[in-house]
């Protein structure tokens, strides 16, 4: 049994129908994923279109031509900002609402007046256009997910093919004035491809859903959630089985009574003391270097390929800096200190953990010995401030 253009068109329409209220379901579960919902807005306009098309068929008017090609215009315009809404975070309305238009200006004044034959090679030609803007958009998402953000963009990009075999059919044709929808082979091609297209690109759009929550939840299980640092688990799940090589050095900061900035301002201005010191942190981390937060006022940070008295040097930086900082509240100034310790890897190899307790035990002589300055574990003798350089 072969199946008839008008089947195809339905099959296509309940398709697009079915997945959008997929789509639409998946983003009410958890309204994290917006682009889902854009898609799922995209596929509705899709059938709207693909319902006037039909009614084109049966009695091919000018003004019932037209509003297809708004419907599917707008629909892959929104479809190429879903994508892009995918990859960046952000709708990009104005550009989307650009293309739609564009898209529009090439092809409903030729059905306006006539020309319905350069009309359909128009729409056509913009369709395909948007397809492969689609793709491209997943493509440059590739990173994210490999295998199935490239194989969603070969999808948009074999559709989008199909499209242009539609358009280079009438193009070879050489009629500009068709007076009804055009059917041929290109056509039920284009259709059939679009069916299996949308179901191969709607399933790998749930599961790179499903996957974007598993690493949004192996993230969250690992951040730090106040200062978006690594949390201890974090450091001990990449440090703490391995041994520590000569070239690294951990530095085990603590701020100076922190207790009584939370006791006497408030808790809020304690959390943008932790939100400033993970940030300071933050700037002085080079490719390969780990910042974290251990828990409470107590940072780590791990420092890679540093030669002898480099680590001294970033401690001492942080230390000044801190204590430069000042934080206004109504009318009074606050002013912060932090202590740190700093364990350098030996010729012995040690465990990350161990490396860790001796900086630990040189921060807290640093406590001992009177706050805001560095110890060395081994050594126990405070940095010197004339030592401070700002070079790496």
């Amino acid at each position: 049994m072969t199946l008839d253009y008008d089947s195809l068109l339905i099959a296509l329409a309940v398709s697009a129908g079915c997945l959008a209220a997929t789509l639409f379901g998946s983003w009410f579960g958890r309204r994290t994923e917006t682009f889902l919902l854009s898609c799922a807005f995209a596929l509705l306009l899709i059938v709207g279109g693909i319902v006037v098309s039909g009614l084109y068929i049966d009695r091919p008017e000018r003004w019932i031509g037209v509003v297809a090609y708004v419907l599917f215009h707008s629909a892959f315009a929104m479809g190429w900002g879903a994508g892009y809404q995918f990859r960046t975070g952000r709708f990009p309305a104005l550009a989307t609402a650009a293309w739609a238009i564009v898209a529009m200006l090439l092809s409903v004044p030729p059905m306006i007046t006539g020309y319905d034959g350069a009309a359909f090679i128009a729409e056509n030609s913009m369709i395909a256009a948007a397809l492969f803007a689609i793709a491209y958009q997943y493509w440059l998402a590739r990173d994210e997910a490999p295998a199935p953000l490239t194989a969603i963009a070969l999808l948009y990009s074999v559709t989008a093919v199909s499209f242009v075999l539609c358009a280079a059919v009438l193009i070879a044709g050489g009629k500009l004035v068709l007076g009804t929808a055009p059917k041929n082979w290109a056509e039920d091609l284009s259709l059939a491809v679009c069916i299996a297209s949308m179901t191969g690109i709607g399933a790998l759009s749930l599961a790179l859903q499903q996957w974007r929550i598993a690493a949004r939840h192996r993230l969250d299980a690992i951040t730090d959630p106040l200062t978006g640092l690594l949390n201890r688990r974090a450091l001990f799940d990449r440090y703490g089985t391995g041994a520590i090589d000569t070239t690294t050095a951990i530095v085990v900061f603590d701020i100076d009574h922190f207790k009584a900035i939370n006791d006497t301002y408030g808790h809020g201005v304690g959390d943008h003391v932790l939100k400033v010191f993970a940030a300071l942190l933050e700037a002085n981390c080079r490719t390969g270097d780990i910042a974290a937060r251990l828990g409470g006022e107590e940072f780590a940070l791990v420092l890679r390929e540093v030669m002898p008295g480099r680590a001294e040097l970033v401690a001492e930086r942080i230390r000044r800096t801190l204590e430069d900082y000042e934080t206004r509240l109504d009318g009074s100034v606050i002013r912060c200190t932090v202590s740190a310790g700093i364990a350098v890897g030996r010729s012995i190899p040690m465990h990350f953990d161990a490396m860790l307790s001796a900086a630990d035990k040189a921060l807290y002589a640093a406590k001992r010995t009177g706050r805001n300055r560095i110890e060395l574990s081994g050594y126990l003798h405070a940095v010197p401030v004339e030592t401070v350089r700002t070079g790496s």
